[in-house]
């Protein structure tokens, strides 16, 4: 009789550890994935709190517009809402210097007008770039409280 409760403790453990990993793999596989944009501005949002600043310069001002998106599916996330319209999008590509080492990326400025002079915007124009003290590659020319556009 000892060893019959014994067996039924370990199925009952089995059987709720195997429905624990069934449930987290569900949600793996059909969590609904966050919107590109909420994902940008939240990282704007961390770098201008954590983000120090350094001397910049921009390279190039260009629009374009949104490539249609293909319908696939990545392991473990549901497809992406789609980004809003087929707005032109502006993207300021810029480059900077951290201990001899010199970056080239860009930022979609796009929805950030509000705090940018496109009038004022030329190629070779000093900036304040803000970075990542940890990772030096991530990093914003504007944010939604903060422009390095002079």
């Amino acid at each position: 009789m000892k060893f019959l409760f014994i067996d039924l403790n370990l199925i009952l453990i089995m059987a709720g550890v195997a429905v624990a990993a069934l449930v987290m793999i569900g949600y793996a596989f059909f969590r609904p994935a966050e919107n590109p944009e909420a994902l940008e501005r939240k990282r704007r949002l961390h770098l201008n709190q954590i983000g120090r600043i350094t001397e910049g310069q921009v390279v190039e001002l260009a629009e374009h517009r949104p490539e249609p998106s293909v319908e696939r599916r990545a392991l473990f996330r549901s497809n992406p809402p789609p980004r809003a319209g087929s707005q032109l999008r502006h993207l300021v590509s810029y480059s900077y210097a951290i201990s001899g080492v010199t970056y080239h990326t860009a930022q979609d400025i796009t929805g950030l007008e509000g705090q940018i002079r496109f009038e004022r915007l030329v190629a070779g124009q000093p900036a304040s770039v803000k970075y990542d003290p940890s990772n030096p590659v991530d990093s914003i020319l504007v944010a939604d409280d903060w422009s390095g556009l002079r």
